[in-house]
């Protein structure tokens, strides 16, 4: 007996997300010496020296079970966000947190909205979830929540946005959301992805914990990235306390290791390394962008720490040339953005090595 026949039929309609490939793999596949990674949206300044510190300190104990409930993590985010404990789930990364609301609220048939290209995650977690999925078309690169919102059907559970959005960095506005949320069915589970919140500086940029107490919604971040503790996967979410009380009910029971545990509440009170985050995004995205503006390339004004930029029918081909050179970017055929790239910012000489290897690939 073949085993893929043992395995459910929707999984041949599910297209696995492919991660961004590993400083150590390209080094060893294309035998260099370096390699810089600008493809996974990573903090380039490394992890805060109190995450580090941290995890140190909790070595001895892992021959012991994690806090189940992540108790001293949670009292200190509802400590910073002014939230109820018990309004707060964390996770094995927000990812996780997106396939525990489907797992938790939506029923096979159920119908998921959400944007097209977006985070790939929403598609996969509601395909396995058997949901029926809805994805409405980017309208210039951003979310278009008018047409969104006219998606809305009797079948509608849940409603994911990404703000900012990953792949493009553009951005929802307290506006448009509040327009969004007007006479919205209070059925309807509103799924905020907050990835890169802590990043965006924008003054319209909304700040969704006024919903708490007026819609069902899910506010999820991550300490991946403005926190750069991508390697242990911790990540949180906020809603009402029934939503939240849902979602533990079908977590698994040690979701989130010690060493994540500790390593996110230090980073939490870091507040001089997430600063230094922000300055180097200020000083770095605007030489980025009039590099990429001189060798002709668009690139959409972004709210996160990566830029998307239009190459043309060549993108994948000088992704691919970038990568000989030792320099990972994101190809985006994945999210049907065949002429696109996408760049993290990374430290000053990172982004100057990546400016140089790109305009010679582009000769």
């Amino acid at each position: 007996m073949m085993l893929t026949k043992l395995a459910r039929k929707i999984l041949k309609s599910v297209t696995p997300y492919t991660p961004g490939k590993p400083i150590e793999e390209v080094k060893r596949e294309l035998r260099l010496r370096r390699a810089i990674k600008l493809a996974s949206n990573e903090n380039p300044l490394g992890a805060s020296p109190k995450a580090l510190a941290a995890i140190r300190e909790a070595l001895p104990g892992l021959h012991r079970y994690p806090d189940s409930h992540a108790f001293y993590l949670t009292r200190a985010l509802s400590r910073k966000l002014k939230v109820a404990s018990d309004q707060i789930i964390v996770g094995n990364g927000s990812d996780e947190l997106i396939t525990l609301a489907l797992r938790a609220f939506v029923d096979p048939g159920q119908e998921v909205i959400t944007a097209k290209p977006t985070f790939l995650i929403y598609r996969i977690a509601a395909q396995i979830a058997a949901a029926r999925l809805r994805e409405i078309p980017l309208k210039n690169l951003r979310y278009d929540l008018v047409r969104m919102r006219q998606a809305v059907g009797p079948r509608t559970k849940i409603v994911f946005i990404a703000n900012p959005d990953n792949p493009t960095g553009t951005y929802v506005t307290k506006t448009e959301l509040a327009r969004f949320f007007a006479g919205l069915p209070k059925r309807v589970i509103v799924f905020l992805d907050e990835a890169y919140a802590e990043l965006a500086d924008a003054k319209d940029y909304p700040d969704t914990r006024r919903y708490l107490k007026t819609h069902p919604v899910i506010i999820t971040r991550t300490f991946s990235k403005a926190y750069g503790l991508s390697g242990i996967r911790v990540g949180y979410g906020l809603g009402p306390r029934e939503l939240i009380q849902a979602m533990h009910r079908v977590r698994e029971p040690f979701n989130v290791n010690a060493l994540a545990q500790a390593a996110a509440r230090a980073a939490l009170s870091d507040s001089a390394h997430l600063a230094a985050t922000r300055r180097l995004l200020r000083r770095e995205k605007p030489f980025l962008y009039r590099g990429l503006a001189k060798l002709g390339l668009k690139a959409v004004p972004s709210a996160a720490n990566f830029i998307l930029f239009r190459v043309g029918p060549r993108a994948g081909q000088v992704a691919r040339g970038l990568l000989r050179r030792g320099i990972i970017v994101r190809d985006l055929r994945a999210w049907n953005l065949p002429n696109h790239l996408r760049v993290t910012v990374g430290l000053p000489s990172e982004n100057r090595a990546f400016m140089k290897a790109l305009k010679e690939e582009l000769k």
